[in-house]
């Protein structure tokens, strides 16, 4: 069984139909809806669920992207999912404008056939991306909705190789055990609390630098295009019914970002798709990797 931490702030009638997608008895759903998204969504959203079983709404708080606040919400989400059920094995996080490219069964057979694997994108912060070392070089304060560059320098954690990736996971129940609970993630959790992008560095530096936890896969399962988005940052471009075929053969979990007022096409495509062979059955081939090469960090 899989445990599903969802992230909406706008859209609810595309999050239903993210949601109808990826829905099976016997997996959990944590939404957390945006507190700035307004009482109207919320109260949508939450009557929307209540037929559904194995869900719940994590009490909002406030976030902010390039904040602690986006891992300390996951870290919440975790813990709640860990007290809602003790049967899921793997943690898988969402937006709301992400859609599946695999059925839940081939998720699952997947994921039976690769245990105690975690897919994430890490790599070496200091030797692929050594243009976002700033983001933990120096003090950065979340305050009054937003954030503070102070250009005080820091020291860096002792004994610790910073990585960085994406903010987008696939892990096992252990893994969110370990995070939630054990005190060796208190340290990481207190350095990247006064950094920048904290989302994109804190699980990564923390899997590679804290014990065992399995083979660690350098990839997220996500089809994203990244594209630049000002100075210190990229961002998904929109997928559109143009890419179906790509997205279609994409070996991946899922894909993002789709905004349905801009073409919704492309979601009844995928919706049509997911009841294809191809996306609703996991079918390994012998001596061949199920992932495709991807760039060294798309972050």
């Amino acid at each position: 069984m899989i445990a599903y931490f969802i992230l909406v702030h706008r859209f609810p009638e595309q999050f239903k139909r993210m949601f109808r997608a990826i829905y099976v008895p016997g997996n959990q759903y944590l939404i957390h809806i945006d507190r700035t998204s307004g009482p109207e969504i919320q109260a949508d959203i939450t009557a929307f669920l209540k037929p559904y079983q194995g869900t719940a709404i994590l009490e909002p708080r406030p976030m902010l992207w390039g904040g602690y606040s986006l891992v300390d919400a996951e870290l919440r989400g975790m813990a709640m999912l860990l007290k809602m059920s003790k049967s899921w094995t793997h943690y898988i996080n969402l937006s709301g404008q992400d859609f599946p490219l695999k059925s839940q069964e081939y998720i699952r057979g997947f994921l039976r056939l690769n245990r105690g694997k975690q897919y994430i994108r890490a790599v070496n912060q200091h030797l692929v991306r050594p243009d976002t070392v700033n983001r933990i070089s120096h003090y950065f304060i979340e305050a009054l909705g937003r954030i503070f560059r102070t250009g005080v320098k820091r020291r860096p954690m002792a004994h610790v190789t910073p990585f960085i990736g994406t903010q987008w996971k696939v892990v096992t129940r252990a893994f969110c055990e370990f995070a939630c609970t054990d005190a060796r993630v208190k340290p990481f959790r207190t350095f990247y609390r006064r950094s920048l992008i904290a989302d994109e560095g804190f699980f990564q530096t923390l899997i590679m630098n804290s014990g065992k936890h399995g083979e660690v896969i350098n990839d997220d399962l996500r089809t994203i295009d990244w594209i630049p988005d000002g100075d210190i940052k990229l961002r998904p471009r929109t997928f559109v019914k143009a890419d179906a075929m790509r997205l279609s053969l994409s070996p991946d979990f899922f894909a993002r970002k789709f905004d349905a007022d801009e073409d919704s096409e492309i979601l009844t495509l995928l919706e049509a798709h997911l009841l294809t062979p191809a996306a609703s059955q996991y079918r390994p081939i012998a001596n061949s990797s199920p992932l495709t090469p991807k760039p060294a960090l798309a972050a």
